[in-house]
């Protein structure tokens, strides 16, 4: 049976190079996402590469729906060895925190904090019983370097950064490996990034101050080192002080 990689929030960029990356040693690959039609083309494209790729349409926002699709997953393909959250949609605006409400809040919570501590409840029992796995979350800068004007989705994601670092220390013992990907650049070929205007781009990574780009590809490479060499809990881009 091949081993499994689950990827929650998979789209054009990262999603498609994680598929690429843990394709390429072997692993089937599950598709989680809202847009039914955008998902199953992404996995009729990764098939046409020689990928084992399913999809899996499920609304993230809701918890409740986290212990289902893994379920649905582990009915179809037999088991998740790697899980990797990474649910980065385009045009999430920051709030300031004087304008941040408890109701506005309630999204961002299900969808980066209760959502993904739902799947990793669901899923970890198996992998710490098996001995090997991956749990690997990814998030904005604002969760590690709060700052003026930017609330919103911060609070939600340090939320999740906290709990990974504390899952760390909690299951490294028994072989199963959880860390935090936290990212202050656009994915090249993401859907946030294709719905930005060339102009648009050189303004957001114009100047001394502007967001980095990075390759899926490469965060890929960084994704699969941090499985396997299960040495850093948290990969950080560009890295602090880098400007």
């Amino acid at each position: 049976m091949s081993q499994v990689l689950a990827i929650f929030g998979a789209g054009s960029g990262l999603g498609t190079a994680l598929a690429r990356r843990f394709g390429k040693e072997g692993f089937s690959v599950a598709l989680v996402a809202r847009n039914a039609d955008r998902l199953q083309a992404l996995a009729d494209g990764l098939a046409a590469e020689g990928i084992d790729a399913t999809a899996f349409p499920t609304d993230l926002s809701d918890p409740a729906n986290a212990a289902p699709v893994v379920e649905a997953i582990k009915d179809s393909k037999g088991r998740i060895d790697v899980v990797s959250y990474q649910p980065l949609p385009g045009g999430t605006a920051f709030v300031p925190a004087t304008d941040l409400d408890a109701e506005r809040l309630s999204h961002w919570v299900n969808l980066f904090l209760l959502t993904p501590v739902a799947i990793a409840h669901t899923v970890l029992p198996e992998m710490t019983a098996r001995g090997t796995g991956g749990f690997i979350v990814a998030g904005g800068f604002t969760a590690a370097d709060p700052q003026p004007f930017i609330s919103g989705i911060g609070p939600a994601m340090a939320g999740i950064r906290n709990f990974v670092h504390s899952l760390h220390g909690e299951i490294a013992d028994s072989g199963v490996y959880a860390g935090v990907v936290t990212l202050s650049a656009l994915i090249k070929h993401s859907e946030a990034y294709n719905a930005i205007s060339p102009e648009q781009l050189a303004e957001i990574t114009g100047g001394t101050t502007g967001m980095d780009v990075i390759d899926p590809v490469d965060l890929a490479e960084t994704y699969w080192r941090l499985y396997t060499d299960r040495n850093q809990i948290e990969y950080r881009f560009p890295a602090p002080n880098a400007h």
